[in-house]
């Protein structure tokens, strides 16, 4: 199992990829046959290829994220952090609650992303 620090690392650069990264640098922290729900409720998407697709929409728009708090507890941590989107038309704002599992090598395994509508604010 991976300890607590090398998860925490794996959220940290999570977080960096999502804020300042590139779609290819967000999947290259999940497992080869990972699940992303996001949000709670959707169909889960399966492995990095399909990910990489997902994350695609950061590739054309600024980003900064900032961890709030985070738990970790076995092979799993849950996070709540803020990310602010500049689309150059608009600032977007979301504080979602992230909910992953690692395998041994910290990679992620799951995440599952709890926020919905009501919880986006538009600048």
């Amino acid at each position: 199992m991976a300890s607590a620090d090398d998860i925490r690392s794996t959220v940290s650069k999570y977080l960096d990829a999502v804020g300042g990264g590139t779609s290819a640098d967000v999947a290259a922290l999940y497992a080869d046959d990972a699940t992303l729900e996001d949000p709670v409720g959707t169909e889960p998407l399966v492995g990095r290829e399909a990910i990489e697709k997902f994350y695609s929409a950061l590739d054309a728009v600024q980003n900064k994220t900032e961890l709030l708090s985070i738990r970790v507890a076995g092979n799993s941590a849950a996070f709540a952090f803020r990310v602010v989107t500049d689309t150059g038309e608009q600032t977007i704002t979301i504080e979602p609650i992230d909910v992953m599992t690692f395998d041994d090598q910290a990679r992620i395994t799951s995440m599952r992303a709890f926020w919905s509508q009501d919880d986006i604010s538009f600048g």
